[in-house]
């Protein structure tokens, strides 16, 4: 009992649940590292329970499922919990699409904008694949995506953070797989008396065993041809960029055969798989006429059909990669058919022995691979098996968004952006808004008052502070406050207008603003404004104005206004800096008559009488007298008001 259940703790069991056949494998991973296939189980659908790749009879699913895991039971006398399975690879889609978002007036770019630039693109992609999807609307996940291009303005651009703009844009690749494909697996396995342990895509898993690691760097096609559909995935630089699907792959050359030699279905798909390994063939048509065929003839015959399927092909690879890739690795049970390794080849100007068959013979690291486990058609059921053991990754989690379960495919590395592309989170929720703008009227001119900064989004992963580019793991809590809308502004008087306008004369501050009235209505202190207020600001003009209301207008000689020469009528700007030199007045008595003398001078004396009286020195008469208040005096003698002056000549 212990052995057992020693064994059932390190046995890995992984389904290739497919189109045609369910293939199940059973082993463990010795100490030496290697899988030892203990037991395997392949059955063939009845009836057409799926259809390229997808269930559609989950019951009819089921039944088969629970045969494979009592036989496998009967054959290793366990009971089996856990098994690994592979989502189809036919059932991904993707989606090129463009989104452009205007910024405003020369914005910069930060690295937030174009991730959420990034999200509304792949959520835009969504909604394309949703709206162009003909049964019902399904959920897709959103298995990763690539950026071909940038745009600011227009412009094609490498990167957009730190750039200035009004409008930018981005053109993306996006990859999806619905959520329908994943959840029927889950329902066939659950009913089955089975828990998943490991989920994964059939592409991935063929690709772990058919193309080693070290080779991925290399741009290669692996193209997996079933029975009903063609699948093909793109390496490059260490990664997988690109998956497609073609329509037309096996069944199209049973049916040919069918229809070239008057064979039902089954007796078709029979001749089919033995032109692989057989060279001539024997058999009756639906007539009863006898056929002795050589493979190379048959071949020949609907070699047409076999031409048309490596067309296809052909053509998605050089859709999907741009040119031919460096090689092609094919798998898959119709992959055997003869000629079409070498049409596939032929047109995609590759040497022959670029495009190779992949069987089992290539893995490394297996033990007891018999007879039924060697052909290509069973490299995706070994590679399933692998992946469960490697554990590189959990291909699918599960995160708490906001207090709802969501399953998400992981790629690669799963991030809070991917959680928000599937559930349709509006990305918009993750900016702050500016609040409504503040309208308001200065001297009939309208004037805007920005509204206030919103408050940005939060994003917490398990309590703690994340961003969109967070990592996720299996059981992580996400939640989301959402952005806010600023306030708009209640702008205080002030805020809006100067409520002083200052210049400078002779060192002593004087304010140009005499009166300001809001709705007609003056105001002498800092109100809060209503929207829409009409403000009139009345002014002081120059400084005839200024001074109007003053007596030293009268005395004005010389104005200086910011070092330039100006006069009363110059007109007054906030901050002026004015030198004012103005003139003095001294009242004098001048041989006995009073004279009011107005002069510019700091000192006015004796001499300065003679610019404002008519006395000629010119001619002399006699000896001058020059006298002050009686006393002689001086051409240089200081003077003052009300002194009184006596000039004259005596003889």
């Amino acid at each position: 009992m212990e052995q057992l259940d020693k064994l059932r703790e390190e046995l890995f069991f992984s389904l290739d649940i497919g189109t045609r056949t369910v293939i199940g494998i059973a082993g463990v991973y010795t100490n030496e590292e290697k899988f030892k296939i203990l037991a395997h189980s392949i059955r063939e659908h009845k009836k057409r329970h799926m259809y390229d790749g997808q269930i559609h009879d989950i019951d009819g699913v089921t039944e088969l499922v629970k045969e494979i895991k009592s036989d496998l039971e009967r054959k290793l006398d366990i009971s089996l919990k856990k098994v690994s399975i592979a989502a189809a690879g036919r059932s991904l889609k993707t989606c090129k699409v463009r989104v452009d978002k205007e910024l405003g007036n020369n914005v910069e770019i930060k690295r937030n904008i174009v991730e959420v630039l990034e999200l509304e693109a792949v959520q835009k992609a969504q909604e394309i694949i949703n709206d162009n999807e003909e049964q019902n609307r399904f959920k897709y996940y959103n298995i990763g995506y690539t950026v071909i291009n940038y745009y600011l303005n227009d412009n094609t651009m490498n990167k957009l953070e730190g750039h200035r703009g009004d409008k930018i844009g981005v053109e993306i690749l996006a990859t999806f797989l619905p959520q329908m494909v994943v959840e029927g697996l889950y329902t066939v396995i659950s009913k089955s008396g089975l828990e998943v342990g490991n989920i994964t895509l059939e592409p991935i898993a063929a690709l772990s065993v058919a193309i080693k690691e070290e080779l991925r760097l290399l741009n290669l096609a692996l193209v997996d041809i079933g029975a009903g559909t063609s699948d093909i995935a793109i390496t490059k630089d260490g990664k997988i960029i690109a998956y497609a699907m073609t329509s037309k792959a096996g069944d199209e050359i049973t049916e040919a055969i069918s229809k070239k030699y008057l064979l039902d279905f089954s007796t078709s798909e029979k001749l089919k798989i033995k032109l692989n390994s057989q060279e001539e063939h024997e058999f009756l048509d639906v007539v009863g006429v006898k056929h002795k065929l050589t493979t190379r003839e048959i071949v020949a015959s609907i070699y047409e059909t076999i031409e048309d399927i490596a067309n296809e092909i052909v053509e998605k690879i050089i859709e999907f990669n741009g040119k031919a890739p460096s090689a092609v690795f094919l798998i898959g049970g119709s992959s055997q058919m003869p000629g079409l390794r070498e049409c596939i080849a032929e047109k995609l100007g590759l040497p022959k022995e670029r495009v190779s068959i992949r069987d089992t013979s290539f893995i490394e690291n297996l033990e007891n691979l018999d007879s039924n486990l060697k052909g290509p058609d069973i490299i995706t059921p070994i590679g399933i098996a692998l992946e469960s053991i490697t554990r590189k990754y959990k291909n699918f989690i599960e995160i708490t968004f906001n207090g709802e379960e969501v399953r998400l495919f992981n790629a690669e590395r799963i991030k809070v952006s991917d959680i928000l592309v599937l559930t349709g989170y509006n990305p918009r929720k993750l900016i702050p808004k500016l609040g409504d703008n503040f309208v308001y009227f200065v001297n009939g001119e309208r004037r805007v008052l920005l509204g206030e900064d919103g408050v940005e989004a939060k994003i917490y992963v398990n309590d703690i502070i994340g961003n969109l580019n967070t990592p996720l793991y299996d059981g992580d809590v996400v939640r989301i406050v959402e952005a806010t809308q600023g306030e708009k502004p209640k702008p205080f008087l002030s805020q809006c207008v100067s409520l002083e306008e200052k210049v400078t004369i002779n060192g002593k501050q004087y304010n140009l603003v005499k009166e300001i009235r809001i709705n007609g209505n003056i105001v002498k202190n800092n109100p809060i404004l209503e929207e829409g207020d009409r403000i009139e600001i009345i002014k002081i003009e120059n400084l005839e104005e200024l001074l109007k209301d003053t007596d030293e207008i009268s005395f004005v000689s010389n104005i200086l206004i910011n070092g330039e020469e100006a006069d009363l009528k110059t007109p007054l700007n906030k901050g002026d800096e004015i030198v004012i030199r103005r003139s003095k007045k001294i009242i004098l008595y001048v041989n006995g008559k009073e004279m009011v003398i107005n002069h510019n001078k700091d000192k006015f004396i004796f001499v300065d009488i003679f610019d404002y009286i008519d006395f000629d020195l010119s001619r002399p008469r006699g000896n001058l007298i020059l006298r002050i208040n009686g006393k002689d005096a001086e051409y240089m003698a200081p003077l003052k008001d009300g002194d009184e002056i006596e000039i004259y000549w005596s003889k």
